[in-house]
């Protein structure tokens, strides 16, 4: 059996993209795998050795200690492909490259355009930070096996530096996500946004619009500051504001199938423009409209399948408009839901993704 191990010094145990999507496809294809992570216990799930990282005391100590000590977990696997997650784990993917093993980086975000949008990094000149960055991913990935990247942008800026590149795109998981259909008239006259909230993925606009129509925002999530919770439940429109706070997954179902439409209205920052934001897939998959910002990607989707309205995601009279049409027309709103359910159904979900996953572990082999 080939054994596979993942590593991460970031991410928690059990997260959907690597635990339930990479982890399990590949143990079911009959990879022998294992995942270094923290805040872990030493267990098996679901045929999975998932191996314990101590908790990072702060950032400082994770890039470090948690480094060194990942790297020492990994090589006593013994494994025949190495898979990790993280920008600081660069350096243990080369060395473990240096030692003859195979290497895949798995490229979550552009880190480059990311960075620049870090409150932590505007203090220490983020474009000289964004260009290390850059730099450093760029010479690594040229020695690495494969770079697996979140979205078809990062495959492509990986290639052109000749990579073995191939874009893993978070999609859902359509056994989790399909729901019965319960009849679209028996729905609130409500609308939906699952995630994290904060101001550049659209909190203020979505309340300010809400506040417009005669329909009911179902917020599901968590307020990234309490500053800025403070500042949105003093505004007009957060009376129209289910704020419904972190919800299981079946509960996100229930919001779902209690919806009309799904937002997704984040900011035109960098590293959101280019980026596949998995709730937007899922509201299709759920069978509900989906209100995006109008970035030219999403725009193909969004309109190229009929299946939502694209708006500027800065003008909340917009979004308003957006959110009142679909109250105000069933008929039509239900057929955009059916639109993008057939599109998850056909392109946008995990099964897709999951066979180029396969494919690019079946070319490390000789």
């Amino acid at each position: 059996m080939k054994r596979v191990c993942h590593i991460s010094t970031v991410h928690t145990p059990f997260s959907i993209r690597i635990f339930h999507k990479q982890l399990k496809s590949l143990n079911a294809a009959g990879y022998d795998v294992s995942f270094i992570v923290p805040n872990a216990n030493n267990e098996k799930k679901d045929g999975i050795r998932i191996i314990a990282l101590p908790k990072a005391k702060n950032r400082i100590h994770r890039t470090l200690w948690l480094t060194f000590k990942a790297f020492y977990l990994g090589l006593s696997q013994k494994a025949d492909v190495y898979h990790f997650h993280d920008l600081e784990l660069i350096p243990i993917g080369v060395i473990l490259k240096f030692l003859k093993n195979k290497v895949i980086y798995d490229a979550h975000e552009d880190m480059p355009r990311q960075m620049l949008s870090k409150k932590y990094a505007a203090k220490f000149l983020p474009e000289k930070i964004s260009w290390v960055i850059e730099k450093v991913e760029n010479f690594a990935a040229k020695r690495f096996d494969a770079v697996v990247a979140a979205t078809p942008f990062i495959r492509d800026r990986f290639l052109r530096l000749g990579c073995n590149s191939v874009d893993i795109n978070n999609f859902p998981i359509l056994s989790e996500v399909d729901q019965p259909d319960t009849g679209w008239f028996n729905k609130e006259r409500a609308v939906c946004y699952v995630g994290g909230i904060g101001d550049i993925r659209g909190i203020f606009e979505m309340v300010e619009a809400i506040g417009k129509t005669n329909a009911k925002l179902l917020l599901a999530g968590q307020f990234s500051s309490s500053s800025e919770r403070d500042r949105v439940i003093g505004m007009f429109g957060w009376a129209n504001v289910a704020e419904l706070g972190q919800l299981t997954w079946m509960e996100v179902q229930q919001v779902l199938s209690r919806s009309i439409a799904g937002l997704v209205v984040l900011h035109p920052c960098r590293n959101y423009i280019d980026a596949l934001p998995i709730k937007m897939f899922e509201y299709m998959a759920a069978g509900i409209p989906v209100i995006a910002s109008n970035f030219p990607l999403w725009r193909e989707i969004i309109e190229g399948d009929k299946c939502g309205i694209c708006v500027d995601p800065l003008d909340s009279g917009a979004i308003a408009e957006a959110i009142q049409w679909i109250a105000d027309h069933p008929g039509e709103a239900k057929r955009m839901g059916k639109n993008g359910q057939k599109a998850a159904k056909e392109k946008y979900n995990w099964k897709t993704e999951e066979k180029k996953l396969l494919t690019l572990y079946e070319g490390l082999y000789p």
